[in-house]
C-alpha cells in the first residue's frame, strides 16, 4: 500500500518542477513514509547552503513543508475526495546552525488523515496546525536544529470548479 521511498521521491521531485520549482531545486528525498509519519532529507549542497555553510533558512522551511505536505497529499489521495490544500501559516524556531544534510521528521499523519476526513465530509475549509522538527544526523541524531509549526488548510472541492489544481 505504502509507495517505496524511491517511488514517494520521484512524486516529490515531479511535483516539484511542475508546481513548485523551488523545493525541485533542493533535491528532496523521501526515506520513510508511512500512515503516521514521513522523513524527507534535503541535502546540504551549493544551493541550499549559505554564507556560513549552513543550510539557508530557506531551504530549512521547504523541507517541513514537504514533510507534512506529503502526509496531506496521501492522506488525500487515499480519500478518493478531491480536496486542495495549501498553507496557511508557518512558525519556525532554529535553534542550532544546521551543518550537514537535514532530515525533516513529521509524526503527526494520523492528525493530519482526521483533518482530511473532516474536509472530504464538510464542504466547509478545514484548518488544523502540526508540528514537525529538523536534525541532522551526521553530527547527532538525537538533537533537533529546527522545530516548525504548519497550518495546513484544506476544503474540498465542488463538482461544479473548474480549477487545474490537482495535485
Amino acid at each position: 500500500m505504502y509507495p517505496e521511498p524511491q517511488t514517494a521521491t520521484l512524486i516529490l521531485r515531479l511535483f516539484g518542477w511542475f508546481r513548485v520549482p523551488l523545493l525541485a531545486l533542493t533535491s528532496p528525498s523521501v526515506l520513510e513514509l508511512d500512515d503516521e509519519h514521513s522523513v524527507i532529507k534535503i541535502p546540504l549542497n551549493y544551493r541550499t547552503r549559505n554564507h556560513y555553510g549552513a543550510m539557508y533558512f530557506g531551504a530549512l522551511n521547504i523541507g517541513a513543508e514537504a514533510g507534512v505536505g506529503l502526509l496531506a497529499y496521501r492522506a488525500i489521495q487515499s480519500s478518493g475526495k478531491r480536496i486542495d490544500f495549501i498553507f496557511k501559516d508557518f512558525k519556525a524556531n532554529y535553534l542550532k546552525r544546521a551543518e550537514g544534510d537535514v532530515h525533516f521528521i513529521c509524526e503527526e499523519g494520523l492528525k493530519i488523515a482526521e483533518l482530511v476526513q473532516a474536509a472530504a465530509s464538510s464542504p466547509e475549509r478545514q484548518n488544523g496546525t502540526f508540528r514537525c522538527y529538523a536534525i541532522v544526523p551526521s553530527k547527532n541524531p538525537n538533537e533537533k536544529v529546527a522545530e516548525f509549526e504548519i497550518t495546513l488548510s484544506l476544503k474540498r472541492r465542488s463538482n461544479s470548479t473548474n480549477k487545474s489544481m490537482s495535485i
